[in-house]
């Protein structure tokens, strides 16, 4: 039997899914969590289904010998090549970033028109498109690969005239063919939203799948009678985080977005699990 008050599993290909940490931690603030990053295998944008499948197998065990009461896939590119499989191996419940994404752009685009930007790996995918369409076949998807969004975003380089620049060019054929709603298909990208925003425009709505997947983790906790119900504690450590390499480089950009005063980061030899 799955204790409720144990933690919520997240885990990432390296930084970015600290933005859905974020808004579990803002959403759900009872709830206690594991965070795992891949930082030794990063990308996973540009590598194949299999690999993706097997790193995502290994961290999934590591989560399991942490006794998680339900995981979060906090990467696009693993939601789209690995959860539905991986999830057949496990008793435990699984949710990923992009069905929550695409069932809001679903409802929210008016003109039928939605973009998708993320990494190669995940409008290579066309995951975001399928799963709109299974909701309304009417709606058109257009996906963007904005690879370099990334390294900017671990950079530090959020608000900046060369973001700026870049974002310009990326966005550049969406805005020519009249989107309406944008889907920030990368867990980094909500920390440019700004930017994204002011390009788009005011005629365009951003769909931040972060903020949606922490909506959908609190139904499903709420729905298998989950949610914990112990209040923080001063001195509680309620968060606990985890990389495959550069600890300290993890612990300065997640200092950097989550005010909560990240202490420490262990190394894990992923490889073991």
């Amino acid at each position: 039997m799955i204790n409720k008050n144990s933690p919520v599993g997240v885990f990432d290909s390296g930084i970015g899914g600290l933005t859905v940490a974020r808004e579990i931690m803002r959403q759900i603030p009872n709830e206690k969590i594991i965070y795992f990053g891949d930082t030794a295998r990063v990308p996973y944008g540009g590598k194949s289904r299999e690999t993706i499948t097997r790193y995502s197998r290994q961290i999934v065990r590591f989560l399991q010998a942490r006794e998680v009461k339900v995981i979060v896939v906090a990467c696009n590119t693993a939601s789209a090549y690995a959860l539905d499989e991986i999830e057949k191996e496990t008793d435990i419940p699984m949710i990923g970033v992009v069905k929550p994404g695409a069932r809001v752009a679903a409802a929210t685009t008016v003109n039928g028109k939605v973009g998708v930007i993320g990494t190669e790996g995940t409008i290579g995918s066309s995951i975001y498109s399928r799963y709109i369409k299974k909701i309304n076949p009417q709606v058109t998807v257009t996906g963007k690969a904005c690879p370099l969004f990334t390294p900017l975003v671990e950079e530090g380089l959020w608000e900046d005239p060369v973001t700026d620049e870049i974002a310009k060019r990326y966005l550049a054929e969406l805005l020519d063919i009249g989107i309406d709603t944008l889907i920030l298909g990368c867990t980094h990208y909500p920390l440019i939203r700004s930017t994204v925003g002011r390009i788009m425009g005011e005629g365009v709505s951003l769909v931040n799948p972060a903020y949606e997947t922490a909506r959908e983790l609190r139904r499903l906790l709420e729905e298998k009678s989950l949610l914990n119900d112990e209040e923080a504690r001063l001195g509680d450590n309620r968060y606990r985080f985890y990389v495959s390499d550069a600890a300290d480089k993890f612990k300065r950009f997640a200092n950097s977005i989550i005010k909560y005063g990240i202490l420490s980061a262990e190394i894990i030899n992923i490889e073991e699990y």
